[in-house]
């Protein structure tokens, strides 16, 4: 079935402003809360919020086999589960619907009104029902890096880092969208040049940039999935602050790996970008040597070239961007990470979110943590304020943001914005 709806030809009715990340040719789904409190599944054209619900209740939708209720819900999970043919009938009815020479809705002022909203009166939710989060460890760069600060630098990478894509189960429970704040987090952390620890806020908290893809129902118990058919059972990405306590972190990780360190928050962006809206924007990621085992090759373009910046705003002041990076930089693909997730027969589900692990470029200033941008704090960074950062400080704002851009078009995830607030007080 074409992908008609990323016909770069097109332009729609509603006002879509120059660069905006959401031309016609994105049509992302999410979930928004209007000013009259009804949650709904929706999609974004320019600066206009579009309740799918209220499309398919007024049979814009007619001729596509979908459940009564199938956006009049507060989660995309069951539309997720339809799986990729129902996807694409509904973006590409989307974007026949918002084209400019499209009058059926456009001529139509009483169905608008219930249909359209200003991104401004509503609420952005968490998009889906996220039953599982897998966080991966698939950059080379950070990895090394990584490596080189607390291991032997001439043996930074441990030996199966080649030859699989690394990962562990994180928390669900603590996935949150952009604008929700976020706690310093409490642990317990082993002072340089002590033998005893002590518990206490974190001292080192660190963002990590990365994105997620969300899974539709992969497979039964005990199927393994091809890497040939990965991509078919991925429904779209987000952007992904994976917060991270690095003072906890380095006390606890051995021998089992993150833990609390990890589970306090990960905050996402709203809106799904689908696989189908970043198609254009394929591309071939780094050679792999040694060449991986044969259920993880695959040759062709499987990565993409998706546009990262980090910046970091102080409280009531101006933002200063620290980090350009770009996801095509990555090691191993989403499909080769989902083909070696299901390879042991275990279970995803539609709503799964794993995470592409911190996305690191082979250049200073494309470093994606500050772990590694002021090298374990030695390096401070200094913001447009005057004032230094060697990890995140309290009332500091997160931002991260992200798009794809050829000669044609634009395609974005908007951002993913987070404020750190001071440890959380018991009253």
């Amino acid at each position: 079935m074409p992908i008609t709806a990323n016909d770069t030809n097109r332009k729609s009715w509603l006002e879509v402003p120059v660069n905006s990340d959401f031309p016609i040719q994105n049509i992302p789904f999410g979930v928004f809360l209007t000013k009259e409190n009804i949650v709904t599944v929706g999609t974004r054209v320019g600066d206009s919020a579009i309740d799918l619900g209220a499309l398919q209740q007024l049979n814009y939708f007619e001729g596509i086999e979908l459940t009564d209720d199938m956006f009049m819900q507060d989660t995309l999970n069951d539309f997720i589960s339809d799986g990729q043919k129902t996807w694409r009938l509904v973006r590409n009815r989307i974007a026949e619907l918002f084209d400019v020479t499209n009058s059926k809705l456009q001529d139509n002022a009483k169905d608008r009104d219930i249909i359209i909203f200003r991104m401004e009166d509503v609420e952005m939710q968490l998009p889906v029902l996220i039953g599982d989060y897998t966080d991966f460890y698939s950059s080379k760069e950070h990895a090394t890096n990584v490596g080189k600060m607390f291991r032997n630098p001439e043996n930074a990478l441990l030996p199966n880092w080649l030859h699989i894509p690394v990962g562990y189960h994180g928390r669900s429970s603590t996935v949150i969208p952009s604008g929700i704040s976020v706690h310093r987090p409490m642990g317990q952390m082993l002072p340089n040049g002590e033998t005893t620890p002590v518990f206490g806020p974190s001292r080192s908290v660190d963002f990590e940039l990365e994105t997620a893809f969300i899974t539709t129902d992969v497979n039964i118990m005990g199927e393994n999935i091809l890497v040939t058919e990965a991509e078919d059972y991925i429904f779209g990405m987000v952007l992904l602050n994976d917060w991270s306590a690095r003072d906890i972190q380095k006390w606890e990780y051995v021998p089992l790996g993150p833990f609390l360190a990890k589970s306090f928050a990960s905050s996402i962006s709203p809106w799904i970008v689908t696989m189908d809206a970043l198609e254009p924007f394929r591309t071939k990621g780094p050679k792999q040597e040694p060449t991986p085992l044969p259920y993880l090759q695959q040759k062709g373009k499987h990565s993409f070239d998706i546009n990262l910046e980090v910046a970091i705003q102080p409280e009531n002041g101006e933002a200063t961007v620290i980090s350009h990076s770009n996801f095509k930089y990555m090691y191993w693909t989403m499909s080769q990470q989902l083909a070696h997730h299901t390879s042991n027969g275990c279970r995803v589900n539609s709503g799964d979110m794993m995470g592409s692990g911190t996305i690191s470029g082979p250049t200073p200033d494309s470093f994606g943590s500050m772990l590694e941008l002021t090298w374990g704090g030695k390096n401070p960074i200094q913001l447009k304020d005057g004032t230094e950062r060697k990890f995140i400080n309290d009332n500091d704002t997160v931002i991260m943001k992200g798009h794809c851009q050829n000669g044609h078009v634009r395609i974005g995830f908007g951002e993913v914005s987070s404020k750190l607030l001071p440890p959380f007080v018991r009253k």
